[in-house]
């Protein structure tokens, strides 16, 4: 996803799963809450139309499922900073999420052309399932214990990280990976100056 940070700073974020894109909407405590956009249904279809869903996805959500939404995604941010800090899962998040992923999801459709499309009809409850499913896949598959915050001290960007090594520490090379190089840079020609004194 194209990020855009209140710095006015555009960069690309790969979440690495469905599920923690979810919370790039907001979410609880003090910090998440200034990024809140799910006390509107367009907060939520903003979000379809830039996550990595397929394109072409018509939902409609009634003001009780955006609820059930918000409700899941702040679950799912203390699901994902429990696993990753190596906690145990808390359990009644573990119940909304379940919950969600039992409903029915989204479907998909073959198109007169020949192309994948999405079934009409799509609903709030069946994009939660659909994003909870992926919960579930994630926290129980093979990047399950790889995810993590990033790496600076001043971003809380949750992320699986799904490369090979399974060593990357940053939300963002373009963003926090950079500017922790230009830091470390800094301290390393300060440290050389003051040598050559």
């Amino acid at each position: 996803m194209t990020l855009r940070h209140r710095d006015g700073q555009v960069f690309r974020f790969d979440a690495g799963a469905l599920c923690l894109e979810l919370l790039l909407t907001g979410g609880p405590g003090p910090v998440a809450a200034r990024y809140e956009v799910l006390d509107r249904p367009e907060g939520l279809l903003d979000w379809v139309r830039d996550c990595r869903l397929a394109p072409g996805l018509d939902v409609a959500v009634t003001s009780e499922e955006l609820a059930a939404v918000r409700t899941a995604r702040d679950a799912l941010w203390r699901l994902a900073l429990a696993r990753a800090q190596g906690e145990p899962l808390p359990g009644a998040d573990l119940d909304v999420l379940n919950a969600a992923a039992a409903r029915p999801p989204l479907v998909t459709r073959i198109a007169p052309d020949g192309t994948r499309a999405w079934a009409l009809g799509a609903t709030g409850a069946a994009l939660l399932s659909t994003v909870a499913r992926d919960a579930v896949e994630l926290f129980t598959g093979p990047y399950g214990d790889r995810v993590r915050v990033c790496g600076a001290d001043d971003c809380a960007l949750l992320f699986a990280d799904t490369s090979r090594p399974g060593r990357r520490r940053w939300c963002s090379m373009e963003r926090c990976g950079n500017r922790h190089k230009a830091r470390a840079h800094r301290a390393r020609a300060a440290q050389e100056a003051a040598r050559g004194r």
